[in-house]
């Protein structure tokens, strides 16, 4: 996902109903979803080759991440009007998934 949002950050956010259509929009994308996704990607990356002591700490801060991301989905529901289940749902389902599973492995 980092990297595609990089790569094309306008048709990464356009499922949400976003258009990039100024360059610092398209700056934020690729910040917040490209060089994000990409160091959230390498921290992984770096738990799953050390088995030592910066594993648990890597699980718990990128779950948490990912747990804040899904909250913040749910509290959205709360104080907005109702979606469709893809994109805000879809996302929602796989990031607490995903915390799920890095905060057992932690």
């Amino acid at each position: 996902m980092g990297g595609y949002a990089l790569a094309a950050p306008a048709a990464l956010i356009r499922p949400f109903g976003i258009m990039l259509t100024e360059p610092r929009a398209r700056y934020e994308v690729r910040a917040v979803y490209g060089g994000f996704g990409l160091a959230m990607a390498a921290v992984l990356a770096v738990a799953a080759l050390d088995p030592g002591s910066l594993r648990s700490g890597i699980m718990v801060a990128v779950g948490a991440a990912l747990a804040g991301m899904a909250l913040g989905r749910v509290l959205a529901a709360a104080l907005d009007e109702r979606t469709a289940f893809y994109p805000n749902w879809f996302y929602c389902a796989v990031e607490a998934i995903a915390a799920t599973a890095l905060f057992l492995t932690a």
